[in-house]
């Protein structure tokens, strides 16, 4: 359990990191304030689940920001394109 929920954490944070890069980039206030809530959210829950990590919850934290980002690209591609 502590493994899914590192991966998730970690998947989250990069992806929320990845779109607050990306609205930034385009100039998108409202989304990038409301972002950095959830970015906050998605920290605490590593500060609470990382200290304690060993073996495989490492493995999980580790592998959950390269598949954040790319999804974090594939979503804003996606969602620009729609907008237009």
């Amino acid at each position: 359990m502590t493994a899914a929920a590192l991966f998730l954490s970690t998947f989250a944070l990069v992806f929320l990191l990845g779109m607050q890069s990306l609205v930034v980039q385009a100039d998108m206030r409202r989304i990038a304030f409301a972002n950095s809530f959830f970015i906050g959210a998605a920290n605490l829950v590593l500060f609470k689940l990382a200290p304690d990590a060993a073996g495989l919850e490492m493995a999980a934290y580790l592998s959950g920001g390269p598949f954040g980002i790319i999804a974090a690209m594939a979503v804003f591609r996606w969602w620009r394109a729609r907008r237009t």
